[in-house]
């Protein structure tokens, strides 16, 4: 059988992170080594900038920027959050038929891996030979069969140092201190709070996840015990968290709640989960000193925090992306297996079993109380935080009065 000749598409969907580029770049550059190639297209703005045929021309870049440019956090072919439809996905493949594409790689979450698949079904049902790769990426870490997301380790030592400095502030001037994470149903990114723990009364003491209910009434006994324990309390608490009427205690809040393209309520960019807990903790328990920090959009693309398994192993699921679909002539999404402690390897599944739903953390990775992580946790996500700075406490005998 003739291998199929013609040129390549890329595209980045959804938030971006320290290192979606690393993926780009890794699937630019092995998608070029092939003769069967003859171009390598990026389109601006994800899908959107397919339709609009607003593209680069990769094959024309330089070796040496596309290597600056896979160091460089968040989207490099900028994003977008429409979800093509029918009508939409029939746009993309007129335009993947008018330009020769043969090669279509999209690099994203959930929904971007719905829109992989949604192509797919188009280019077979039209006759069209079209392979098409979701590449994945996702700093919530909630992408089913893949035992972890390119893009989470980076977040998750972002998290976790993020952290550690808001320990040794508070221990500094004691008090409350809230910190809201990420994490609409998957409490992942939260969990990594767990990591600036060194110390028997290091922060954080208390971790909120999606995974578990929350009621305003055990938060508040929680803070109260942990608080006379230790003279302070620092909390982790994801953006997601349900109230008992299983809405995002966000909501509780907002008259109106802004929705994305995809029917996603908008958790990040408010600060108010944080002020109605602060205000919570006041009110009940009568402590002056509360603060509450609201990480956002921070955790995504922060420039110089990242770890350096999760920029090889991103730059890998790119390389692995062409390989398949160039090489083995295959559609799919790039998946990650552990194989070692620590060592992965990459295999390629089913679009639909990754597109549209997510996981959330397993009961095994949450402490039975529901306000920590369990060691198993921490055994799973220790390696993909890569290298970590370390910090110390004074150790001087005190001096008689």
């Amino acid at each position: 059988m003739a291998k199929l000749v013609g040129n390549v598409l890329i595209a980045q969907g959804g938030g971006p992170t320290a290192v979606i580029n690393q993926s780009l770049v890794g699937a630019v550059l092995e998608s070029r080594k092939f003769p069967e190639v003859q171009r390598v297209y990026g389109a601006l703005h994800g899908v959107r900038g397919i339709i609009e045929e607003n593209f680069v021309d990769l094959t024309q870049a330089t070796t040496h920027n596309l290597e600056r440019i896979a160091c460089t956090p968040s989207s490099a072919l900028l994003s977008t959050r429409d979800k093509p439809d029918a009508e939409y996905c029939a746009k993309i493949f007129k335009v993947c038929m008018k330009h020769n594409v043969r090669y279509f790689f999209y690099c994203g979450g959930n929904d971007s891996a719905d829109a992989v698949r949604i192509v797919n079904d188009n280019a077979r049902n039209a006759g069209y030979e079209l392979r098409c790769i979701h590449i994945p990426k996702t700093i919530d870490n909630d992408l089913r069969v893949t035992d972890h997301c390119p893009g989470y380790g980076s977040a998750a030592k972002f998290v976790a140092l993020a952290f550690a400095g808001a320990n040794l502030d508070n221990r500094s001037l004691p008090g409350v201190y809230i910190a809201v994470v990420m994490g609409r149903n998957a409490g992942f990114l939260t969990a990594a709070s767990a990591f600036a723990r060194k110390y028997e009364d290091d922060g954080p003491h208390l971790i909120y996840l999606p995974e578990r209910q929350f009621r305003k009434e055990s938060f508040v006994k929680d803070v109260e015990q942990v608080y006379k324990k230790f003279g302070r309390c620092i909390v982790a608490v994801s953006e997601g968290i349900l109230g008992e009427d299983n809405k995002p205690v966000i909501t509780q809040l907002m008259q109106n709640a802004e929705t994305d393209a995809h029917g996603n309520v908008q958790l990040s960019g408010t600060g108010a989960l944080g002020d109605l807990l602060a205000d919570l903790i006041k009110k009940e328990l009568k402590i002056k000193r509360v603060r509450a920090d609201t990480f956002g959009y921070l955790q995504r693309s922060f420039v110089g925090i990242v770890s350096e398994v999760d920029q090889a192993e991103a730059r890998e699921v790119g390389e692995k992306a062409a390989q398949f679909a160039i090489w083995n002539e295959v559609d799919g999404s790039v998946a990650i297996r552990r194989t070692g402690d620590y060592s992965v390897e990459y295999f390629l599944t089913p679009l639909e079993t990754v597109a549209k739903e997510t996981k959330g953390m397993p009961d095994k990775f949450i402490a039975p109380l529901g306000t920590d992580v369990t060691d198993e946790f921490m055994k799973y996500a220790r390696p993909l935080l890569g290298t970590m700075p370390d910090y110390e406490r004074l150790m001087a005998p005190a001096v008689k009065k």
